[in-house]
């Protein structure tokens, strides 16, 4: 089965750290990365920009909006697909990924969500 991870921190206090310290957090994720790799069960992972547009339906039409769906103080900044047995299987994978591991100061967090295969086709 495959799972959705959502990655997310607080977008604001990500934006108060210097380059410097943004840096030495990337370095300090790559451990984390590469045992997370390392499990082959990550099918995709992949860092968003911070600029969201957002399309809803509006008089019957597709309309385009700047900014979330949702009100948040929290951004997704990262996106993940993971191949698992199981939901808790995927949740040991995804507890590999460094916002399970580091970043509690800047409220990291992932959200495993599985994915409703065949509802699209």
């Amino acid at each position: 089965m495959k799972y959705l991870c959502l990655l997310y921190g607080n977008q604001e206090k990500v934006g108060r750290l210097s380059k410097e310290e943004f840096s030495a957090l990337v370095e300090r994720c790559k451990k984390y990365d590469e045992e997370l790799r390392g499990t082959g069960a990550v099918r995709m992972v992949e860092s968003l920009e911070w600029d969201v547009t957002t399309i809803r339906p509006q008089n019957g039409k597709p309309t385009v909006m700047d900014g979330p769906f949702v009100e948040t103080r929290d951004v997704v900044g990262s996106v993940m697909i993971i191949e698992a047995r199981d939901l808790n299987e995927a949740i040991r994978i995804a507890s590999l990924h460094p916002a399970a591991n580091m970043g509690e100061d800047l409220e990291w967090g992932i959200e495993v969500r599985p994915i409703a295969e065949g509802c699209h086709q």
